[in-house]
């Protein structure tokens, strides 16, 4: 870190560069404006355009894998680059400008469209972004600084869907005109980044753009760095689309109303407990903390499968959003740990392709066992794939120790 961003970060509460706090306040806008919509977007699928919990799970699953497949792209191009900031723009601003496009919806292959537009942009700005967050950070603060981004991000995705619920009430359940107003806060995200982040210099020239991936770069990324990867990816495969706890809430009866709820309970959590957990892991095992994680979504999972009303779901959303603080930002803290620096960009990006993968199969199998077999057999199949990735966390814990002991 240069002279500059060091004063930056000695002056800047709680010892984060100002540049973090803008990225989280530039997430939490943009996620105000994707929450006014994803909260509703389920029920406005199955009831307003008669789509099929299946239908919802392949639209949410193409969607994330879009916005996944990006990131491995734009995480290698702001590594040649030397740039992160304007791939960040680009993303964000795509996302704001997609908005439209689900008010205008008249079919389902319409919302698809709309989807996958604001998940390129998702996956334009994601990796940039989190590689800029750990090129801001101080190395000691980098699990606060990942976990504040998270927090912020996450209190728009509460702040979303109650904004969205009042404003159903206030217009008789008009999801168009809702969607519609979206669009202004995605705008506030875009001009915060513009004018409140400031890049720091890269410690190397602008490298010769070439093949996004090549095998020495593989190799330099290390076994533990793709051991992370593939915890996270199953965890992803465990941890199907939010759509599907909102489609859990409508089935034991939640008022159309009120379903915006549900994303702000999950989300409160989320933001009360991410930046803690980001904090706790700079001082102990983030491997550890994120096998807690693994075992409080198992927990989740197996609550919401035999919830018998809508309080006891409530309690499922809960922890599936502790679940979430618990490992989000330890996940990406670990990324940042285990990538070189020079590759950070490209290291996020394998990571969010591989758990854009796992999304995409996790929401079609989801939607596939809710038609066929029922609510249940979606939730207590996502135990059974958080479990298996709680193994594959113990091992990672476990060859780490091995190594400190020869």
């Amino acid at each position: 870190m240069d002279k500059s961003n060091q004063a930056v970060a000695q002056t800047a509460s709680p010892g984060l560069p100002r540049g973090i706090w803008a990225l989280g306040l530039v997430s939490m806008f943009m996620d105000i404006s994707s929450e006014m919509i994803h909260s509703l977007l389920p029920v406005f699928l199955v009831t307003i355009l008669g789509a099929s919990a299946v239908t919802v799970g392949l639209i949410e699953g193409i969607g994330e894998a879009t916005a996944s497949i990006s990131k491995l792209f734009s995480g290698w191009l702001s590594d040649r680059l030397g740039k992160r900031k304007a791939l960040t723009v680009i993303g964000y601003g795509l996302g704001a400008l997609s908005k439209p496009l689900f008010a205008l919806a008249p079919t389902p292959s319409w919302v698809l469209v709309a989807r996958f537009s604001d998940r390129i942009g998702k996956g334009i700005r994601g990796a940039p972004r989190d590689a800029l967050v750990g090129d801001l950070a101080p190395a000691g603060l980098r699990g606060a600084a990942y976990g504040l981004r998270q927090s912020l991000d996450t209190v728009g995705a509460f702040a979303g869907p109650l904004l969205a619920m009042a404003l159903m009430a206030l217009f008789a359940d008009d999801f168009r005109l809702v969607f519609w107003l979206a669009v202004v806060p995605g705008l506030i995200a875009v001009a915060i980044l513009v004018l409140g982040v400031r890049e720091p210099p890269q410690p190397r020239p602008l490298a010769v753009a070439r093949v996004p991936i090549r095998w020495s770069e593989l190799g330099r990324l290390g076994r533990v760095f793709w051991g992370v990867v593939a915890v996270g990816a199953v965890l992803t495969l465990a941890r199907f689309s939010e759509a599907f706890l909102i489609l859990r809430a409508e089935d034991v009866g939640l008022s159309l109303a009120l379903m915006p709820l549900v994303l702000v309970v999950m989300n409160v959590v989320y933001a009360a407990s991410a930046y803690p957990m980001g904090a706790l892991s700079d001082r102990y095992d983030r491997r550890l903390l994120l096998a807690a994680g693994f075992l409080v979504l198992i927990i989740a999972d197996i609550v919401l499968a035999f919830a018998p009303g809508i309080w006891v779901v409530m309690l499922g959303i809960g922890l599936w959003g502790l679940h979430m603080g618990m490992t989000q930002g330890l996940l990406a803290a670990l990324v940042a740990d285990t990538a070189p620096t020079d590759l950070r960009g490209t290291a996020f990006g394998l990571f969010n392709l591989a758990s854009g993968v796992a999304l995409l199969l996790a929401s079609l199998i989801a939607g596939l066992l809710w038609e066929l077999i029922g609510p249940s057999a979606t939730f207590l199949a996502g135990a059974a794939f958080t479990a298996t990735g709680l193994v594959g966390t113990v091992a990672l814990v476990g060859r780490r120790a091995r190594r400190r002991l020869d």
